[in-house]
């Protein structure tokens, strides 16, 4: 709900003095959890972690367009990519680890060494801005940020609440979160000091981007969602197994990451969008296709197909966005862009989810014949190969257009 505000935040007051507070305050609000012996306080501390954790996520983006020039772009979004891999890969394993040697305390207790090594580079590294600008409420827009975050929760609660069963409340808090969206364009349009200027979403760029984020978020959580159930109840492999095959597309990722950022430096981002959509397409029909005649095979085939072009979409649609951003309005931009996968991830969770447990016939997936499941999965992933193809339309459409515009100038 903040990561638009920290992007605006950083905007204002230089991003370096926000990321360094983000930081700090990330490190401490860990150290209260892994003291916590309450679970009041571990949840109020993992609250302000999130807040930490927003001014990092929303600044990253933006730090990384200023970096390198222009044409070293997708080579440092990439290198973002691997790194982010990289962490998915580790976090679990490191954790398991910790818990079985100590106890939950010590995963949050991790990140005080960790944090301060991050914010002592940090401050060496990140370069001071000439003028440092200071705090003044009025560029706050306070019923801005106040509508949004009533929107966001809103329609996070819709799609979460009701344990599958799409209910009345479900219903309500959607209405809620349409009627707080346009309440928050009519109030972005009146105040001196928007939150989120509304002009920049003129650029097709970033509105394609936007869509094609939350699709393409959706779409990645359902295997994420999905897989364990297949691996589980439809080929019976045990927990470590399963571990161990969830781990296969986030090593592939870490590797493909670099690659896909170089290949978007040599080929443009809008070709390369493009070619990571249609990759994906593919990736994820053989998803739907291939477990069913090949079993394990068929999957794990499957996702080292999928995850390079997730990775080749994510690098050139951050690089295409950023290009083309504003200096002035990064940050609120790239604080947008991680809200817009962030919302997808929420949406895949659930209503891909729902799919699944639909067309399985039941919520207790463990109750389900195993050849159920495999038709499930196969449906939900068949709607997932669409959604994605209908990103590949918009992404191909985008850069015919674009191609046109650069031979007619």
């Amino acid at each position: 709900m903040l990561i638009v505000n920290a992007g605006k935040l950083g905007d204002i007051l230089g991003r370096r003095n926000v990321f360094l507070s983000g930081i700090a305050l990330f490190t401490v609000a860990s150290l209260s959890c892994g003291l916590s012996n309450s679970f009041e306080v571990l949840l109020i501390s993992r609250g302000v972690q999130g807040i930490g954790a927003a001014m990092l996520i929303a600044l990253t983006m933006a730090y990384a367009r200023e970096a390198v020039p222009a044409a070293k772009t997708g080579t440092v979004m990439g290198l973002l990519g691997t790194m982010s891999a990289i962490g998915t890969m580790l976090g679990p394993s490191i954790g398991g680890l910790l818990i079985s040697a100590f106890d939950w305390h010590a995963i949050f207790l991790l990140f005080l060494p960790l944090g301060l090594i991050d914010f002592i580079l940090a401050r060496q590294v990140l370069p001071i801005p000439s003028e440092t600008a200071k705090f003044k409420l009025f560029q706050v827009d306070v019923v801005g940020t106040l509508m949004l975050t009533i929107t966001l929760s809103s329609y996070a609660l819709s799609v979460t609440l009701g344990k599958g069963k799409f209910q009345i409340q479900n219903i309500g808090l959607i209405a809620i979160a349409f009627i707080g969206l346009g309440l928050f364009i009519v109030i972005e349009k009146r105040v001196n000091n928007p939150l989120v200027d509304l002009r920049i979403f003129r650029s097709k760029e970033l509105s394609s981007g936007l869509v094609m984020n939350a699709i393409v978020g959706t779409v990645m959580m359902s295997t994420l969602i999905v897989g364990p159930f297949y691996l589980t109840y439809a080929l019976g492999l045990q927990e470590a197994i399963v571990g161990l095959v969830l781990s296969i597309g986030p090593s592939v990722s870490s590797v493909s990451g670099i690659l896909a950022g170089k290949v978007v430096d040599k080929f443009g981002s809008s070709k390369a969008v493009t070619i990571g959509l249609s990759i994906m397409t593919t990736a994820i029909f053989a998803l739907a296709f291939l477990p069913p005649l090949l079993g394990l095979k068929g999957y794990i085939l499957s996702i080292v197909f999928l995850t390079p072009g997730y990775q080749l979409f994510l690098v050139s649609n951050n690089t295409r966005v950023m290009l083309n951003a504003e200096q002035e309005k990064r940050g609120v931009i790239s604080g947008i862009l991680s809200l817009s996968r962030n919302l997808g991830l929420i949406t895949g969770a659930s209503v891909m989810g729902a799919v699944f447990a639909l067309a399985a016939g039941s919520q207790k997936i463990a109750m389900v014949q195993p050849g159920a499941v495999v038709n499930a999965m196969k449906i939900t992933y068949t709607l997932a190969a669409m959604l994605v193809f209908i990103s590949f339309i918009l992404s191909f459409a985008h850069h015919r257009i674009h191609s046109k515009t650069m031979n007619i100038e």
